[in-house]
């Protein structure tokens, strides 16, 4: 089959990985703030919630989820105030999570896990709830997400939760599908100076399907708005009508979108015919190297979509680091790998492994690498085919017109050798609210010499040198950069990251490093053992 045609091909020859199967193990909700044991000193002008989100719950009952993706969503706050924390979590009250509990087993499918038919109906019954159509699930573990002042948790179906940031209370379940023709949204809005937010997602019609691109307006008509006024603004057909590519994110600068086709393709009868099939919708989601990549770039404010389509080799991404325009040039950073079977591979028992075969599982996962793509905007047909457009200085990507309208990308690493000892990047930040969609210099981000984060790195893009934040044993998470008060320079603040110990019990704690130094200010240590997260954001409550 298309999963296990590269089941043999080693990336990395990592020996002796500890075992970090306490990183899945389902925890219980901290529903009441409980107060932290300050280490170092967390800086007093810091105010406010760092809260992150990520799967807590692996079992329901006697059944069990198959993939990392689909744990119950665990929503965590840590509130930062005069040099103290409290930590405080709770469960994401969706219908999925209430529905399971109610029954004790797995009810709703996720993206890993089929919902088995009830063992109490009788055969036909059984054999009919086989040919229900998925429901979507509205269990939003990935990611905290703001639109029109209000913070959502997300996932990538159509439904989102509105969050009481303060208490960390479940409000009110939203539906894109209610407010624009899509059938999901991306966890990763993009968000103009103005407040204006942009996502992704896709519709599925009879002509095939759509990738779409949609803008959130940043002010409420009425105090009770949600997604009001959403409106697409423009509609990519997926080059092959039955199998869209997946997608986790998308690029933005100031005038444009850039969507990136990526060869991880979803074979839609396989996943519409999972429950009848009795398989998890993952089966449907393949890798498929024989294709290119394609670099869709559309205009926010006309919604046009440039005729020019740039082309990459094979390659997978899950986060853009930032992008910017520049001397006609439109400059694309993100993590990217040569193969795109990852996702394949964050099942559940993967990550409880040990030994030689949790090695096995490291060295057949390839590493994910921050790059740069320079994508040359103004072409015509005058423009030459067979040379190099990118004149940029010190540049080593290259885009070459191949023919009308078609120009070839290779890209330039931002790394230098050093960072393969540590495993790659992934779970990229920067300095967002001053740097995105501008010219920048640092970026922050994960050490990948695990299957989850095991250091945190910070890349200074002159001269590509980083430092680095590592301790045997440690697990950060993703870094989320918070600027000082009055800071010019794009480095002055704090990294949070939030570090787990799955081989030490109850020593979980909030790390605040300085970011230009990178050395560690503070930390808080919280008395409990949380699962490993995805995503987060930091409320400032000035």
């Amino acid at each position: 089959s298309t999963m296990s045609q590269n089941k043999d091909q080693h990336f990395t020859d990592v020996l002796g990985l500890p075992c970090i199967e306490n990183l899945v193990c389902s925890a219980d909700e901290t529903p009441e703030p409980i107060t932290t044991t300050i280490t170092g000193n967390i800086p007093s002008w810091i105010k406010g919630n760092f809260l992150r989100n990520g799967p807590g719950k692996f079992e329901i009952g006697r059944s069990s989820f198959n993939h990392w993706f689909d744990g119950m969503a665990l929503m965590h706050q840590f509130h930062i105030e005069d040099g103290k924390v409290t930590y405080m979590s709770r469960f994401l009250n969706s219908d999925c999570y209430k529905e399971n509990l109610e029954h004790n087993r797995i009810m709703v499918s996720e993206f890993g896990t089929i919902a088995m038919p009830d063992p109490c109906k009788n055969f036909f019954q059984r054999f009919l709830s086989r040919f229900e159509l998925l429901k979507q699930s509205d269990n939003a573990n990935v990611s905290f997400v703001q639109y029109k002042g209000d913070y959502y948790v997300s996932t990538e179906t159509n439904f989102m939760h509105k969050i009481d940031p303060q208490t960390l209370e479940t409000k009110e379940k939203v539906d894109w599908s209610k407010f624009v023709a899509v059938n999901g949204a991306t966890a990763h809005p993009h968000v103009d100076p103005d407040g204006t937010t942009y996502n992704m997602g896709n519709s599925y019609t009879l002509k095939g399907a759509f990738y779409n691109i949609i803008m959130v307006p940043s002010k409420k008509v009425n105090p009770n708005d949600t997604l009001e006024g959403a409106t697409v603004v423009c509609s990519i057909p997926s080059e092959d009508k039955s199998k869209p590519s997946y997608y986790h994110s998308f690029a933005m600068s100031e005038n444009y979108v850039l969507f990136i086709e990526q060869p991880i393709k979803m074979d839609l009868l396989k996943i519409v015919t999972s429950k009848l099939r009795g398989k998890g919708i993952n089966e449907g989601v393949y890798w498929d190297p024989k294709r290119n990549t394609v670099f869709h770039v559309i205009n926010k404010h006309t919604g046009k979509l440039s005729l020019i389509k740039y082309y990459a080799k094979p390659l997978s991404t899950f986060h853009q680091i930032n992008c910017y325009e520049e001397n006609g040039f439109l400059i694309m950073d993100m993590c990217c790998s040569d193969d795109g079977q990852a996702i394949n591979n964050y099942l559940i028992q993967n990550l409880k492994k040990s030994g030689n075969a949790l090695d096995e599982v490291y060295n057949t996962m390839c590493r994910v690498f921050p790059r740069r793509f320079v994508l040359p905007l103004n072409m015509d047909s005058q423009t030459p085919c067979g040379q190099n457009l990118n004149t940029r200085l010190n540049s080593t990507a290259t885009a070459i017109k191949t023919d009308k309208d078609k120009v070839f990308c290779t890209h330039e690493d931002l790394h230098g050798e050093d960072l393969h000892e540590y495993g790659g990047l992934e779970f990229p930040h920067i300095n967002y609210s001053m740097c995105n969609s501008r010219p920048y210099r640092y970026f922050y981000g994960c050490g990948f010499r695990h299957l989850v984060g095991d250091s945190l790195i910070k890349m200074d893009l002159q001269g590509k040198q980083i430092k680095v934040w590592k301790h045997a044993g440690m697990y950060p998470s993703e870094p989320i950069f918070v600027s000082s008060p009055g800071a010019v320079e794009e480095d002055d603040g704090v990294i949070l990251s939030v570090v787990i110990t799955p081989n030490q019990d109850k020593s979980t704690f909030l790390l605040v490093l300085d970011a230009k130094t990178f050395e560690e200010l503070g930390r808080a240590d919280v008395p409990i053992n949380i699962p490993y997260g995805f995503h987060g954001t930091f409320q400032n409550r000035d």
